[in-house]
């Protein structure tokens, strides 16, 4: 299993035999290397979004069409892409799970906010979401953008994810000290990852209290395109 990181919540996911872009926002993004974007995207077979927002999903529909792989997420927005925009989607909701090339990925709770731009002002996108991602005998917790929600009690004694990718860089998710507490009330993460900072100076920009809240934990903070092996 193999995670490289795009900067901000960019992620492309090489699991079973799926290779899936998570929230790929690379144009505009000012932690991507346009001038490395074709290695980031090829073999992709997926892209997988967690919310409507725009550094997250800007660059969606442009990717699907031009890598000819489907869009997952949130039943709502795929569905409107697939009879809008032509596209090939598959659409589902919280609690459902769906097969990606062998990874099993399931849509659980987030709790933020999901729009996109429209003429007029932000525009309905279904509801924000993160997933459950289990595969090659580990199961990752993709947080999407979040606060600390209850909801990570059931969702960490049910599937007992091994991985966290968590968004916290403070502001608009968590930040490093609320995602430790995080981590460490309803979780038994081996390994943790930040995402979702050190994009602008609004955000975090260093993951050391997070490793700090964490005792026992590998926190590995990513760097873009360098590959981490898990």
């Amino acid at each position: 299993m193999k995670l490289t990181w795009f900067g901000h919540s960019g992620f492309r996911l090489q699991i079973e035999g799926a290779v899936i872009l998570i929230d790929p926002w690379l144009s505009g993004n000012p932690m991507f290397p346009m001038d490395r974007r074709a290695e980031a995207l090829t073999g992709a077979t997926h892209i997988l979004l967690t919310h409507g927002h725009g550094d997250h999903s800007a660059d969606t529909l442009a990717l699907a069409r031009e890598l000819s792989v489907p869009v997952v997420g949130i039943y709502d927005t795929i569905s409107h892409w697939e009879a809008a925009e032509g596209i090939a989607g598959l659409g589902f909701n919280k609690g459902g799970t769906v097969d990606l090339n062998g990874a099993r990925v399931t849509m659980v709770p987030a709790s933020h906010s999901s729009s996109m731009s429209g003429p007029t002002g932000p525009v309905y996108a279904g509801t924000e979401s993160g997933y459950m991602i289990a595969g090659e005998g580990h199961v990752i917790y993709l947080s999407g953008d979040t606060g600390i929600s209850a909801e990570m009690g059931w969702m960490g004694e049910y599937f007992r994810p091994d991985i966290g990718i968590l968004s916290c860089g403070g502001h608009f998710t968590m930040d490093m000290k609320a995602a430790a507490w995080a981590a460490r009330k309803y979780f038994d993460f081996k390994v943790v990852v930040p995402c979702h900072y050190r994009t602008f100076p609004l955000l975090e920009q260093s993951a050391a209290v997070l490793a700090k809240g964490l005792p026992g934990v590998q926190v590995i903070e990513p760097e873009v395109l360098v590959p981490i092996v898990l």
